[in-house]
């Protein structure tokens, strides 16, 4: 990225660039170990992600083989602008023509943070009039955002083509990225049916690895209120080598630096191999199930994952070797009060201490008080982070019984 006043843009044909990784804030740094795991130069941890360093085949592998990555931003420019005619006039000198394409829809959105620019709406219509005239891009206004029940009644129907430029003006610098994602990279394209109080497929994965679940050890993982299915299909997933983004589609392949056939032979690299080990996940709710069925099914890890009809008090190890038991339960303020899932969390907490000694766990919730009604041996030092709008925590124990 270039911060010469001169000189806005590069050339993206093969010159490498920063690309951030947008992380769950509080799980910068374990969106940054995967990173490293995933060979991406230089990876570093920052507030609100992971920059890494690469051409744009590192921002398509990215997108394809990042669990924990909410989505992946190309920053294709940096320059000072101290007021709006200077950005309109930097605006231009970037090379739109060789990162846009002109018959792709663009919607740009901006952000102000102390700067002499402070109007986010103004520098978003500057550099979509530069966008406009340069390279003759359709422009699509970006949705005003709202908050509330009726939100996502209200929304306007969106150019599911239209490319996201974001551009962050922060102490007068400049940064325009494009959003080479599209939609969140959690959204792993064979998830059809969802339960009550979601878990994010990224950050299932990155919970998996903060408990030291990351498929090197061949450890069974079990959860026993499994909704609809993720952590068991994520476990399994990786454990499997299968690359999250397999299934679906991306907004860099709307881009003028798109090449198809580099992308083909990405996406055909590497093979999966069957784990030796099995992944188990049980709810009381039999729709819960058989949702969870029918998503392990479409994501291809059927023939590894076990999905049974059963009460968290039925609950037994499976045969093998111990692992890890991943639960996310209720949360008071989602699904009930939380005083009286006290019960729950309690016989919850009994089961695991008495029957999965060897084994450690993790549990998310979003009340301290929850997690302690579990009475096990959680360690220090878990990260809040936001889920659904509700603020949760990760408590992990080590092996039970030592």
């Amino acid at each position: 990225m270039n911060t010469d006043p001169d000189r806005t843009g590069q050339d993206h044909a093969g010159q490498d660039f920063e690309i951030f990784l947008v992380a769950a804030p509080g799980l910068e740094s374990v969106l940054c170990a995967e990173a490293v795991d995933r060979g991406f130069a230089n990876p570093t941890a920052v507030k609100g992600g992971v920059t890494v360093t690469g051409g744009w085949p590192e921002v398509w592998r990215a997108n394809l083989e990042l669990r924990g990555a909410t989505r992946v931003l190309a920053r294709i420019a940096s320059f000072r602008a101290f007021h709006l005619a200077q950005l309109d006039k930097r605006a231009r000198r970037v090379p739109w023509a060789q990162i846009l394409r002109a018959d792709v829809p663009v919607r740009v959105e901006a952000s102000c943070k102390g700067s002499r620019i402070y109007h986010a709406g103004a520098a978003a219509q500057r550099i979509e009039r530069a966008i406009a005239e340069e390279l003759g891009a359709p422009i699509v206004k970006a949705a005003p955002k709202k908050t509330g029940k009726s939100a996502a009644k209200d929304a306007p129907e969106e150019d599911t083509r239209a490319v996201q430029i974001k551009a962050r003006i922060d102490d007068d610098l400049c940064t325009i990225s494009v959003d080479s994602s599209g939609e969140s990279l959690h959204k792993r394209g064979h998830k059809e049916a969802v339960n009550k109080a979601p878990m994010r497929e990224t950050l299932a994965s990155l919970f998996l690895r903060q408990c030291g679940f990351d498929g090197r050890e061949p450890v069974p993982v079990v959860d026993p209120m499994c909704g609809s299915g993720t952590f068991v299909i994520e476990a399994a997933e990786i454990a499997a080598g299968l690359k999250p983004g397999r299934s679906r589609s991306f907004a860099f392949e709307q881009l003028a630096t798109f090449d198809r056939a580099v992308w083909q032979s990405l996406r055909g690299s590497g093979t999966a191999t069957a784990p030796t080990i099995r992944f188990y996940g049980s709810d009381r709710d039999a729709g819960a199930v058989a949702m969870s069925r029918a998503n392990a099914e479409r994501a291809g890890v059927s023939a590894w994952t076990d999905f049974a009809h059963h009460a968290i008090s039925d609950l037994t190890p499976p045969e093998g070797p111990a692992g890890l038991v991943i639960v996310n339960p209720p949360y008071g303020a989602r699904i009930g009060e939380g005083k009286s899932l006290i019960p729950l969390y309690h016989a919850m907490g009994q089961t695991l201490k008495t029957r999965f000694s060897g084994w450690r766990v993790g549990i998310i919730t979003n009340e301290a008080a929850l997690a302690k009604a579990t009475e096990l041996p959680f360690e220090e030092g878990g990260v809040s982070v936001s889920n659904g709008g509700i603020r949760v925590t990760l408590y992990r124990t080590g092996v039970l019984g030592k």
